[in-house]
This record gives C-alpha cells, structure tokens and sequence, in this order.
C-alpha cells in the first residue's frame, strides 16, 4: 500500500460516500499494493494471479463501500479481512468440483466391478455386491459414485417446445418470498436500532462484513474473548426482543 495519510484517506472514503467516483478510484489505486500481497498468498490454488487481483479489488471497494469512520483503526487494518475474504469465497464458490486421484481411480474400479458383475449376474448389482467385488467399503462406493456423476448444467436443454429450446434453467421456480424477505430485514433494523452503537459496530462487522471474532477484536481493540462474550450477549438481547 502507498504511504497516504490517515486524513488524506479519511477525506477520500468521504467523498467516495457521497458517490465522488474518483475519490474511490483514487483509494483503489493507492491501495492496489495492499491487494497484491494479499493475492500473491493464494497464488498455486489453481485460479490465475490476475484473477486474484481482480476479485480481490472487489472485496477493497466493499471495504470502502463499508468502512465507518467512526472505526478507531486504519482502513487497511478493515480492508485486509474484506479482501482476504472475498478472495477464499472465489477460491471456495468458484464452481469447479475438484476430485481427488484416490476418487477417480475407485470410480473405475467401481465402473469395471459393475460391468464385470452385471454380465455375469444378468442384472444391476448391488452397492454390497460391488464392495465385495473390489475390496471396497460401501461408504467409500457410495462417495465415489456421487463425487463422480457430471454436474448438469443448468442451460442443458430439457426439451423442445414451439422450436425453441426449453433449458433446465428455465423449469426452475423461483421460491423467494421477496415481501418475507422485505418484512425479515425491517424486523433486523428494529432489533438493529435497539442496539447502542458499539454493539451495532459488532453486528455489522460480524454478519454483514463476515469478519472473524480476532478481526472483530482487533478492529475494537479489545480481546477475542469479550468479542465472543459481547456477540453470545447482544444476540440473546435481540432474540428477547423478537420474542416480545
């Protein structure tokens, strides 16, 4: 990260709140170092350096778009767990299914078992009977199998109406309640403004910023012990006053 002061910095998240795109510009690129480091640390955990960058930078404007000023701590000490953070979820979410060797190579144990069996059984064999048949536990067999059936995409096309393409995608039912939710978030603001601003800070960074109790911690300069003491106390308040 550049040596920029901690007013310069302050002023820049201001007017970036006020939606001065150049400001937040301006705090991407003076803190694009910072997002390097912390990129080059995943780096061999099979996505691209640039890749990494690029979602990292992702999780600085969040930083940005988050920080309160109020924080008493600097914005990089906020922004390393928002980028750290948006980088593992690209890492974790990135939809590729990673199988290991161990798995492949009892799918074809397992595959070569079950055509062997079938032949001479002159049906499907059971998961005991392929078991018995490789060596295999039936637990192992049934993970295979599962790790190794191909994910169906879900622009597959399902079948043909009128000529046109009727995909899997489009025979999904979209099941979100969108007033639950809008009524679920106006009960999470009034249980919210119960709160003093301490606790508020505590809430927000926790499950809204997604940051650990010892970021929490760090953040409020207090111990990771009455971080978890504060949380456990404030979420059984906010449960009473649902319950009334």
């Amino acid at each position: 990260m550049s040596d920029v002061s901690f007013d310069t910095t302050k002023e820049l998240i201001i007017r970036a709140h006020e939606g001065d795109k150049q400001s937040k510009e301006k705090l991407v690129l003076d803190n694009s170092g910072l997002v390097w480091s912390i990129a080059n640390r995943f780096l061999g955990r099979g996505a691209e350096q640039e890749d990494l960058f690029q979602i990292g930078c992702i999780g600085l404007i969040k930083a940005i778009d988050n920080f309160d000023l109020e924080y008493d701590v600097k914005f990089s000490t906020y922004a390393v767990p928002m980028i750290t953070g948006e980088i593992k979820r690209f890492l974790r979410d990135d939809g590729i299914i990673k199988v290991s060797r161990t798995i492949k190579e009892n799918a074809y144990k397992c595959v070569k078992a079950q055509e062997s069996l079938k032949l001479k059984l002159n049906r499907e064999p059971t998961i005991e009977e392929i078991s018995e048949e490789t060596g295999l536990d039936v637990c192992d067999i049934a993970m295979t199998i599962g790790a190794s059936e191909h994910v169906e995409s879900i622009y597959k096309t399902v079948y043909v109406n009128d000529e046109s393409e009727v995909c899997l995608i489009d025979r999904i039912e979209d099941k979100v309640d969108h007033h639950e939710k809008a009524v679920d978030n106006m009960v999470v603001n009034e249980l919210m403004e119960e709160l003093t601003d301490r606790e508020k800070k505590l809430i927000k960074m926790r499950y809204f910023d997604e940051c650990t109790q010892s970021q929490v911690a760090e953040i409020l300069g207090i111990s990771q012990v009455q971080v978890s003491r504060l949380e456990k106390k404030i979420l059984k308040n906010m449960r009473e006053h649902l319950a009334e």
